[in-house]
């Protein structure tokens, strides 16, 4: 059985708009929200980062993308679908960003390069654990490396 979804905090701070790059030095909190208290949070301070789930709820329904495109509108990179790659335009709007922990403080959590503007809704947290972490090498296109060079 399917349930809805809801968010669990929002983002406060670090930024107002959304930019493609440059979130390296954002901090931000992510505040939970009521009925959820500081217990949910207890242990998190001994992580040095946390996975951020949460939704682009910017983004229109007219941007929405359901099949390929060129990363950033640059021709020069492939035409590539959009689950093989992490734009905000995607149809549910969900977005994944490892991020730093700053500090935990009652029922908030300050983080250090959220890729996610103030206000968005966070639909979980999880801490990083290096076991989770992928095994083996990494593979990816090169376009990858081009468009990632300022975004952190």
């Amino acid at each position: 059985m399917l349930h809805p979804i809801a968010p669990i905090a929002f983002v406060r701070g670090g930024r107002a708009a959304v930019g493609d790059d440059n979130w390296g030095t954002v901090q931000a909190s992510i505040d939970l929200v009521d009925g959820l208290g500081p217990e949910a949070l207890f242990g998190l301070a001994d992580f040095s980062h946390i996975e951020v789930v949460f939704q682009f709820d910017q983004v229109p329904d007219s941007k929405i993308e359901t099949g390929a495109r060129h990363p950033r509108g640059n021709t020069d990179w492939p035409l590539v679908g959009i689950f093989a790659q992490r734009g905000k335009n995607r149809p549910n709007r969900i977005g994944l960003c490892t991020c730093r922990v700053i500090g935990v403080e009652g029922t908030r959590v300050t983080v250090e390069g959220l890729d996610a503007v103030d206000g968005s809704p966070v639909l979980d947290i999880k801490p990083v654990m290096r076991e989770f972490l992928p095994r083996g090498e990494l593979r990816q296109p090169n376009w990858v490396g081009e468009l990632m060079k300022d975004y952190w």
